[in-house]
């Protein structure tokens, strides 16, 4: 493998040490943006975990997940999409993500598969899709034949609004870019990423440890982090929304697939991944009662369960 340095380097830090063997390289997409991504391939591995993160991640996030794997047997290979984590952004202003159409996501993925997992990972190949990265997985799986199987962490399959109406928000979604307004942060939300202070009621996990090695990566490496989604952002989610459901109800999916959702998330609708799973064929939900929406940033019950799914899902 042709290893270029990435734009920013993996920062491993006390209690959240780099995995065995993992080596950051970078990825050029099609329309030329760089991609920081990651790749680990231990001895005679039985296949590759591709990791597709959601929103905001960044590689660094996720060393405790690609260890778990690497420890299963499973070689190990992951990428920050564009406009987040160690992966060229759209702006000066790093904490807005600059994204119009998940068309731009699809294509980063298909750039990581064929500069690295296809030439440089053993198949059989599994993924792995949390949140964003679970919609984009989706949107793939609907014409690639890359993966064995797929397991979707709390994927975004529709937007929890909360007070909002739905027919509301997409309205003002659809507005706001043609406005010139894209680039604004939703209302009521932070351009400031995760920080310790937050940690009290968040939304995402109920392990305090996993949420801090998280901020405390943004500490030490501060250009890694994302703000709250912009209008443009969120249009484009939910135009990507309506056209992946318009084809699940023609078009098979490419790979098994199980969805493992939150039952305490308040990020995606769970309603939607319920009637996604129920006219999708070839789709298999599971739910986790007590797991916040990240699910594999809690607590090790919780982690514990989905392991468990897997290695189930994967043996079948």
């Amino acid at each position: 493998m042709d290893i270029q340095p990435p734009l920013i380097p993996l920062t491993p830090l006390p209690g959240n040490g780099l995995p065995d063997g993992l080596v950051a390289t970078t990825v050029t997409a099609k329309d030329g943006r760089k991609l920081r991504a990651a790749l680990a391939v231990p001895n005679s591995p039985k296949g590759t975990v591709v990791l597709v993160c959601g929103r905001g991640d960044f590689i660094e996030r996720w060393f405790e997940t690609i260890a778990d794997f690497l420890r299963r047997g499973f070689a190990v290979a992951t990428f920050d999409f564009r406009g987040q984590g160690g992966s060229e952004r759209a702006y000066e202003d790093r904490s807005r993500d600059g994204i119009k159409s998940f068309s731009e996501y699809d294509d980063d993925f298909t750039s990581f598969m064929t500069q690295v997992v296809l030439p440089d990972c053993p198949p059989p190949f599994y993924a792995i899709g949390h949140s964003t990265g679970g919609l984009i997985l989706l949107r793939a799986l609907t014409k690639r034949t890359w993966f064995e199987r797929a397991v979707l962490s709390a994927p975004l399959m529709g937007v929890d609004t909360g007070l909002w109406p739905l027919s509301l928000v997409r309205f003002m979604c659809a507005l706001a870019p043609k406005a010139g307004l894209g680039r604004l942060f939703l209302p009521g939300q932070s351009k400031r990423p995760i920080a310790p202070q937050n940690f009290p009621g968040n939304n995402l996990t109920s392990d305090q440890r996993r949420y801090h090695q998280a901020t405390t990566t943004l500490a030490k490496q501060p250009d890694l982090g994302l703000g709250a989604p912009t209008f443009s952002w969120l249009n484009a989610a939910l135009h990507s929304l309506r056209q992946l459901n318009r084809v699940a109800k023609s078009t098979a999916f490419r790979a098994p697939i199980l969805i493992v959702a939150a039952g305490r998330d308040r990020v995606v609708d769970n309603e939607a991944t319920r009637r996604f799973c129920a006219t999708a064929a070839g789709v298999s939900l599971a739910v986790i009662p007590e797991a916040r929406h990240e699910i594999l940033f809690e607590r090790d019950s919780i982690r514990e369960q989905f392991f468990a799914a897997f290695d189930a899902f994967t043996r079948a």
